[in-house]
């Protein structure tokens, strides 16, 4: 998986995928990530890259031909897909983030300011995502979530892909309490079923606290798990 990612601050970008698991997923060959600076593309002598809006208002917009230049400038692979992180977007889901994953490349675009000159969007014609109904400064750190979130559905980023299977949303719960070593911390003791090695009477127990968890914190997603249930029956 390549992602390829267009933004004024490429440190960003390369500094958060240096750790961790997607710094593993990187020394594996199983993602590449590739930064473009607008400002490289800039026919500005000072590298400028926004200006005012037409029509007046407050803050900068973002200018057409610096973005166009380095997005024409990727090289796009035959099974690619180009995202525009912005709040105008359908919120980004588990059910988007495993379509995604079935890409072989995925650009994106990082804006910040008042947005995107509208013709960016009218000439590269981008899918737009949101993190949520919310605004920030830029699109850098939604596009790490993004990288995040379709990396670990590939084959070995995890170590195991069976780690991403109990994840919350993948079965459109949310996911079961976990529990490790010590047996009992200031008497709070770890549910005797996880220790009676049968995984059946696990499996059941894991899902009851799925269900009953999904119920309480997400009702939207209760309901929806119920009615699909019902459907199923």
């Amino acid at each position: 998986m390549i992602f390829d990612v267009l933004t004024l601050f490429p440190e960003m970008i390369e500094s958060a995928c240096g750790y961790s698991i997607l710094k593993r997923a990187v020394d594996a060959g199983i993602i590449r990530i590739n930064t473009i600076n607008p400002r490289d593309y800039t026919l500005n002598k000072h590298k400028k890259v926004d200006d005012t809006p037409y029509g007046g208002g407050a803050g900068m917009v973002l200018m057409v031909q610096p973005y166009v230049d380095a997005y024409e400038s990727v090289k796009h692979s035959e099974n690619s897909v180009t995202i525009m992180l912005s709040p105008q977007g359908k919120p980004l889901t588990d059910k988007i983030v495993n379509g995604l994953a079935q890409y072989n490349q995925i650009i994106l675009l990082c804006g910040h300011y008042e947005g995107f000159d509208e013709r960016i969007r009218e000439i590269i014609k981008p899918v737009e995502i949101s993190m949520g109904d919310f605004v920030l400064t830029g699109g850098e750190l939604p596009a790490l979530c993004l990288i995040d979130a379709v990396s670990r559905k590939l084959e070995g980023t995890l170590g195991k892909i069976e780690s991403a299977e109990d994840d919350s949303f993948v079965n459109g719960l949310i996911e079961y309490p976990h529990y490790t070593k010590p047996r009992e911390y200031r008497g709070l003791k770890v549910p005797e079923v996880l220790l009676n090695g049968n995984h059946k009477d696990i499996n059941e127990f894991r899902l009851q606290k799925s269900i009953e968890r999904t119920k309480a914190k997400r009702p939207d997603l209760y309901r929806a798990y119920m009615k699909k249930s019902k459907q199923t029956d």
